[in-house]
């Protein structure tokens, strides 16, 4: 059945209730009269019955009648909730209404999305999820980020010049920037806030909706104010987000030569089970031919993320590669988060990684035990195979619901 065409799916904690759902091998139902109060279900598929009752063994005892094929509990269903942040009807990425995407002499196509609504019915994600966005920083005070940014307590708590948790950084409360090698990972920027309001901005009624509603995001600076960072910058920001404990590295930027060290660096990250996110590159090229550092690396931690339309098809400026771009996700027109409380739209394989990152926390917040290669595998077989990606990806375009379900 089309996903846009369901109306409910089962929440992620089943009630059971007294009703239960019989089937039975014939019509009679006379049996049933002893399990319970019993309503006959007019269906054309089968003999069904509805049986009410407060026996809590009764879907043992319902299986020693030779009549009964099956017993089971009248599941209670919800309807997706969409949420109520003011300008959610923006987000395509997350609900593709073909309006809301492409533009008037050519929408989009309806329900060409991440399928965000049925994963949310699952799950929104969790506080212990954490997410480092290497970047340009964070906004870390704006009002749709704020509840979900990393603080480290101890030195929020601690002696303002001192490096209360001994980790070799004074005062990083938010994060840090290796750009200006300082303790403040603010964006001057906007393109970090961007990525981390796609992953993560609150379902507060206000501005947008990230992928994940909880989660904890880390801001890495080491993207100057102007958008370029150095070697040693990148690679300080990636050792850094490791000795936070991070689960996930979301990283929307490249270029540079093939580093040894970087490559290190992201080792390392696969050492303590961090799943690397990174973009695919802007540049319409071939990576299977030309490698994009850091998204080519070929390590097992590593997702490599192109940039998927509002019509299914392959952003135009889109890097790609049948074997080293792993899946597609929305990169273009995407509203989010900047810097100053304000929202705008940008388009990018940097907007389609961190929509990647929020579905691997979504995929960790229901499944905690799974490992990168796991997260990878499970985004890359449950991707929508397209004939538009084909020759584009090693999958398809990413469905956060049929990476969870």
């Amino acid at each position: 059945m089309n996903k846009l065409l369901l109306l409910a799916v089962l929440s992620s904690t089943t009630a059971f209730s007294s009703e239960y759902i019989v089937k039975l091998k014939t019509n009679n139902t006379k049996s049933l009269n002893s399990l319970g109060q019993v309503t006959p279900l007019n269906l054309s598929f089968g003999n069904f019955a509805i049986i009410k009752s407060d026996n809590k063994s009764i879907m043992k005892d319902a299986l020693i009648d030779s009549n009964i094929e099956y017993i089971e509990p009248n599941y209670t269903y919800k309807a997706f909730d969409i949420p109520n942040d003011q300008d959610f009807s923006k987000q395509w990425g997350l609900h593709n209404t073909g309006k809301n995407s492409g533009s008037i002499w050519a929408p989009g196509k309806k329900g060409i999305d991440i399928s965000a609504l049925e994963a949310w019915a699952i799950t929104k994600g969790d506080k212990t999820i954490k997410i480092a966005v290497i970047d340009t920083g964070v906004d870390y005070n704006h009002k749709d980020l704020v509840k979900n940014i990393m603080i480290n307590d101890a030195e929020l708590n601690g002696t303002a010049g001192v490096d209360d948790d001994g980790n070799g950084f004074i005062d990083d409360t938010y994060g840090y920037d290796f750009g200006e090698n300082d303790n403040d990972p603010m964006d001057g920027h906007g393109h970090g806030t961007h990525c981390a309001g796609v992953i993560g901005a609150s379902h507060n009624g206000i501005g947008i909706a990230g992928v994940m509603a909880s989660v904890k995001i880390l801001p890495v600076k080491f993207l100057k104010d102007n958008g370029q960072g150095s070697l040693a910058g990148a690679i300080g920001a990636i050792d850094y987000a490791i000795s936070r404990g991070v689960n996930i590295m979301s990283n929307s930027w490249g270029g540079g030569g093939n580093s040894k060290a970087l490559k290190e660096a992201i080792e390392r990250a696969m050492d303590k089970g961090i799943i690397f996110i990174a973009a695919a590159g802007n540049s319409n090229a071939d990576n299977d031919t030309t490698m994009t550092i850091p998204a080519g690396y070929d390590l097992p931690n590593i997702i490599s993320v192109g940039a998927l339309d509002g019509k299914g098809k392959r952003a135009k400026f889109s890097n790609y590669g049948k074997k080293s771009v792993h899946v597609f996700a929305p990169g273009v027109d995407i509203y989010s988060t900047v810097q100053d409380d304000k929202y705008k739209k940008m388009s990018g394989t940097s907007m389609a990684c961190p929509h990647v990152a929020g579905i691997a926390g979504l995929i960790l917040a229901n499944e905690p035990n799974l490992d990168f290669n796991e997260v990878r595998k499970r985004m890359m077989d449950t991707s929508i195979r397209s004939s538009e990606l084909d020759d584009y990806t090693a999958s398809g375009y990413v469905d956060a619901y049929q990476a969870i379900k």
